[in-house]
């Protein structure tokens, strides 16, 4: 396996990630073909075994219980919390970006992982309700209590990301240092402005559904 890191982190990362939005109870009206528990722990068990240590999830992913099943496996097999890093997503909440929804969610977040803190905190889109100085000043406060080390955003337009991390610069706040966006070789819009953007400026890209649902997978 190999490795990277995290930018402007000690936060040592494999550069291939498990997704946990196929894992947990599914909810009425979303998606029905995620793992149970049992099968989780069987994924992040056979992902540990190949030296993947980075895990992404969502406190929306099987309304909560990807991340309490990530939480349960990691601790079954005695993983010291140092040895792997978890990132997790906000804002398909009440309150979206808010600073009160962050911080309620944060804290949901972390009890269902059982753990004390998130090496990533990841924005899972771009609020158009919220001021963006609410959003970026409740993140900004999570790292500085030690609840997260670092953040990162998803799926939004560059000028958004650019504008976000333009106002944390302003106010002397963290920047997002990682931007999990849609990328295969079906999709590659963000190829205009979004990934040069994130290259500019030394952000690491986290590309979600590589393989296109499976659709890359399949024999043609």
């Amino acid at each position: 396996m190999k490795y990277s890191h995290i930018p402007g982190t000690d936060i040592k990362i494999s550069k291939l990630a498990i997704g946990g939005m196929s894992f947990g109870i599914p909810a009425v009206k979303t998606y029905r073909w995620i793992l149970d528990e049992d099968q989780t722990d069987k994924m992040v068990q056979y992902a540990l075994d190949l030296g993947i240590n980075f895990f992404d999830t969502a406190n929306v992913y099987g309304t909560g219980t990807s991340e309490e099943f990530i939480g349960k496996s990691l601790k079954k097999h005695q993983i010291p919390r140092d040895q792997v890093a978890i990132a997790s997503k906000v804002y398909f909440n009440d309150g979206r970006l808010s600073k009160e929804a962050i911080n309620r969610e944060i804290d949901g977040t972390l009890k269902r992982l059982g753990t004390d803190y998130l090496d990533l905190y990841i924005i899972h889109r771009f609020d158009y309700d919220h001021p963006i100085e609410e959003t970026m000043a409740a993140l900004n406060n999570l790292i500085e209590e030690g609840k997260v080390r670092a953040i990162g955003a998803s799926a939004m337009y560059g000028y958004q990301f650019q504008n976000m991390q333009h106002i944390a610069e302003k106010n002397g706040w963290h920047q997002f240092v990682a931007m999990e966006n849609h990328y295969n070789l079906l999709y590659r819009e963000d190829k205009r402005e979004l990934i040069p953007i994130c290259k500019q400026d030394g952000v690491m890209l986290m590309p979600y559904s590589p393989l296109a649902g499976g659709h890359l997978a399949r024999p043609t």
